[in-house]
């Protein structure tokens, strides 16, 4: 006699499970977002606003980090629980992801009062190309960083250089968190950070994708045998 099914293993069962996962994860980042993106929303885009939308953003980091790992679990869980992993994500994870995501805001937060200022400042033009390219390395940086602390160990100051050090040891996954940074920028510029938000946990997930080169390269190089190699230098 055939096996019998257990419910949900079909096409549409699975399909409805993936669902569910991922508006599970996006209602959960929302709403550990939300005080920060209420605030950043009654904002003005004013230069003078700046170390305030550093202050917003705060939240996004551990946020983003439990996503990341829910996302993650999703593919081994034998429960339909990504609430559950979420959680431990965030529970797990929060101070080691603002010890890299703190200071990053607060850079990029000085970056964009700088851009904003430069002609009231006196500074030459070309200063700008320059302090974009800054910007965006920084972006790519924090990506990285991001993923590094959301499923690993190292101390802050490791996770920081091997970000960096992954940057160019793969081109490929840097290229990708480039272009999902600019489809990002995209939404937002053409439509609303409103709309971003309702998909972040497929852009996240689109992230999580992209890096598995990454992260088997730490777990195979810094993680094997269960201890940790040194960081490169």
């Amino acid at each position: 006699m055939a096996e019998r099914r257990e419910f949900g293993d079909g096409p549409l069962g699975r399909a409805a499970n993936t669902i569910y996962w991922y508006l599970v994860v996006e209602l959960l980042l929302v709403l550990t977002s939300l005080p920060g993106l209420v605030v950043l929303a009654l904002l003005d885009r004013s230069a003078g606003n700046a170390p305030f939308v550093v202050l917003c953003l705060l939240p996004l980091g551990p946020a983003a980090s439990a996503g990341l790992f829910a996302l993650r679990e999703r593919a081994t869980a034998d429960a339909l629980t990504p609430a559950t992993f979420f959680w431990r994500g965030y529970r797990l994870n929060w101070a080691d992801v603002l010890r890299v995501w703190t200071p990053a805001l607060a850079v990029l937060g000085l970056l964009g009062f700088s851009l904003a200022n430069l002609r009231a400042a006196g500074v030459p033009g070309w200063y700008a190309p320059g302090l974009l390219v800054i910007g965006a390395g920084l972006l790519l940086w924090t990506v990285n960083a991001l993923v590094i602390v959301s499923f690993f160990g190292f101390r802050a100051r490791d996770s920081a250089r091997l970000a960096a050090y992954y940057l160019a040891a793969r081109p490929l996954v840097t290229l990708g968190n480039l272009s999902l940074l600019v489809l990002a920028g995209g939404v937002i510029a053409l439509t609303t950070e409103v709309l971003f938000g309702l998909v972040a946990a497929v852009w996240l997930a689109l992230v999580l994708r992209n890096a598995g080169p990454l992260m088997a390269d730490v777990e195979k190089r810094f993680v094997a045998g269960d201890r940790a190699a040194d960081t490169p230098e």
